[in-house]
């Protein structure tokens, strides 16, 4: 396979995550190589991934856009968008943790509300 990347990537091995469909979707995966601008990805199973995606390494407090390059059967191709190193940068990318705790305190506002207003239609 002919290598056609400028930029060189380590091999690592780090756990992470891919997000789609409005953060609804999430998927662990393996990174196997990574440099700035790009990463390869290993998934459990064959995975069926979006052109865009946000991406995840916690380990190494990096969250970003990312737009598949190439893919095969459980594998697949990185070019990052925008990287994110620190959370306090402003982006429209927010980390999962984030993203899922926040889903988390909707819901409970949500059923908070909903526990209000019955009981105030019950007076």
């Amino acid at each position: 396979m002919l290598d056609r990347r400028q930029h060189p990537r380590n091999r690592v091995y780090y756990g992470g995550t891919v997000a789609f469909n409005a953060r609804n979707s999430t998927l662990a995966c393996v990174v196997r190589n990574f440099s700035r601008r790009g990463a390869k990805i290993e998934f459990e199973n064959s995975a069926m991934l979006p052109d865009r995606v946000d991406f995840e390494i916690a380990r190494r407090g990096l969250s970003c856009r990312a737009h598949l390059v190439w893919r095969d059967r459980n594998v697949a191709g990185l070019a990052f968008s925008h990287v994110q190193e620190t959370v306090r940068e402003t982006s429209d990318v927010i980390p999962l943790d984030l993203a899922r705790k926040l889903r988390a305190t909707e819901r409970a506002n949500r059923q908070l509300q909903s526990r209000l207003d019955q009981f105030l239609t019950e007076r």
